[in-house]
């Protein structure tokens, strides 16, 4: 796969924005936000718990060491992931991408996920 370019309006915030024992006021950082965003917004253990904003579509990529989830809160994307049929996620539906494996979302229009990864995840992926 060719290496692609990320989108002009990319903006990736790996401070954790809220701590332990903080209320997380989803809507409002969905409301205060637009395409493509993506947030830290606390750490669990060892994974950190993002809020990304996707709109359009992102190059393909892979993360080595960790598995990526997603959870479609808002709207819904494809997510192409190499050797297999796209995967439609919709409101609710959530999917594991596991290490190693490239992929890429795509999303016609503005879609609301929540993403548990690793702790030091790259979120434009490790390798292209």
């Amino acid at each position: 796969m060719q290496q692609q370019e990320l989108p002009a309006n990319f903006r990736v915030n790996d401070d954790v924005k809220y701590g332990s024992l903080r209320l997380i006021d989803i809507p409002a950082e969905i409301a205060n936000n637009q395409p493509w965003f993506n947030q830290t917004l606390t750490t669990v253990n060892d994974a950190v718990v993002r809020l990304g904003i996707f709109e359009g579509e992102f190059p393909w990529h892979k993360h080595v060491d960790q598995d990526e989830f997603f959870l479609v809160l808002d709207g819904g994307f494809t997510l192409d992931v190499e050797g297999r049929d796209p995967v439609e996620l919709r409101l609710h539906e959530g999917f594991t991408v596991p290490k190693g494996v490239m992929h890429r979302p795509r999303s016609p229009r503005r879609s609301v996920v929540l993403m548990v990864e690793s702790i030091g995840i790259v979120a434009t992926g490790d390798e292209a």
